[in-house]
């Protein structure tokens, strides 16, 4: 495995596995801090209501997000495109989902920032993915 992304659409993939591990930890190591970013607010450590389960699912979404991310820097590492295609719709789905929640307001304005940040690096690897092909048609058949 190489050091370093070989292609644009590997350091999409490779940028956006950095950050989402990088929040992850912030997740798991300042929880309040990573609500107050995405917009909750957020009654902090003895305010919380009894059966308040909130750090339960901070902690398991941001512990997703590590692995993620991992994942997604090893594909990068591996210029692995089949799995960098993969991973465009599933992200514009994603998108698609966090900014319903917005617009109906199951989420605050502040989360609709983590689906754009999906739908923007979708866009960016498929975008990227599409360079490729054009440069080389050849090589990207070989690769599927």
């Amino acid at each position: 495995m190489r050091r370093a992304p070989r292609s644009p659409s590997g350091w999409t993939m490779a940028v956006f596995g950095a950050l989402a591990a990088l929040l992850g930890i912030v997740g798991l190591i300042a929880p309040d801090a990573l609500l107050t970013v995405m917009g909750f607010t957020d009654a902090q450590g003895s305010e919380r209501p009894e059966g308040d389960h909130t750090l339960v699912f901070v902690t398991a979404s941001s512990m997703a997000a590590v692995n993620m991310g991992v994942y997604y820097v090893l594909a990068a590492c591996s210029d692995w495109k089949a799995f960098f295609r993969w991973t465009v719709p599933f992200r514009l789905l994603t998108c698609t989902v966090f900014t319903l929640a917005v617009i109906g307001g199951r989420a605050p304005a502040g989360f609709l920032g983590v689906g754009l940040w999906e739908g923007l690096g979708a866009l960016a690897t498929g975008m990227a993915l599409r360079y490729e092909a054009q440069r080389s048609p050849a090589a990207e058949k070989i690769d599927a």
